[in-house]
């Protein structure tokens, strides 16, 4: 049997995190990482950015060792005590790779949550903005979507092309408030596609560029606005 492979470099790992990180600062991640690499960010959300990173490797080791346990039960190898013994070594590592990544995640909330709560606050026409847990709901259905019910348990959700899942009591609420649609036309165990309706576009895209005005998240350095409002 050959021996373990080692972790490859791949792309950025996509986290459950990404689209709230999104939402809250009005930047993608890529462009939040470019901005962190220029120096162009505030401290807290340099902070937020390095964390991230951190958090975006250590769903790199999940995914790689889920990858690899899988491959190990696919039939590809003898079953002997070599392969139990790498199924056992693999899972203990799994698991590790998991502890890993769920403490990282709780590290960016902790971090997430005030920038969150500072990005509804700045709103600029002083309107409430839709919950931060409906916009990144709507920000991974834009990315494309189905509802699936699970055959064995009866069980409906919406997976997102990034693999997110949406709780059906939620999707009904965004339905239900005309900013998302499915089509009907297909079954629902073989997945219907979910898309915004024009009116979830347009609260999407209102929501974005809110933040994206109420957010100091990147700007030229000596530029920010505080420092503006005190030379006045």
């Amino acid at each position: 049997m050959p021996p373990d492979p080692a972790p490859a470099v791949a792309r950025r790992a996509v986290s459950a995190l990404d689209d709230r990180i999104e939402v809250a600062t009005g930047h993608d991640i890529d462009t939040l990482w470019a901005h962190r690499d220029r120096g162009v960010l505030d401290k807290s959300h340099a902070h937020l950015v390095d964390l991230h990173r951190r958090l975006a490797q250590t769903e790199a080791g999940v995914t790689f060792y889920r990858t690899l346990l899988h491959r190990l039960a696919s039939g590809e190898f003898p079953v002997d005590s070599a392969l139990f013994e790498r199924i056992d070594r693999t899972i203990g590592q799994l698991g590790k790779a998991a502890e890993e990544r769920d403490t990282a995640e709780a590290r960016v909330i902790a971090v997430l949550e005030p920038i969150e709560t500072a990005a509804r606050g700045a709103h600029p026409e002083g309107r409430e903005l839709i919950p931060a847990a409906d916009q990144a709901a709507l920000l991974a259905v834009a990315r494309g979507a189905k509802l699936h019910e699970h055959l064995l348990t009866g069980r409906m959700s919406v997976v997102t092309a990034s693999g997110k899942r949406i709780p059906y009591t939620h999707f009904q609420q965004l339905e239900t408030a005309g900013l998302v649609s499915r089509d009907t036309r297909c079954p629902v165990h073989a997945g219907q596609p979910v898309a915004l309706t024009d009116a979830g576009r347009v609260a999407l895209a209102s929501n974005r560029r809110a933040h994206t005005a109420a957010s100091p998240a990147a700007a030229p350095p000596g530029r920010w606005p505080h420092a503006a409002r005190a030379r006045r």
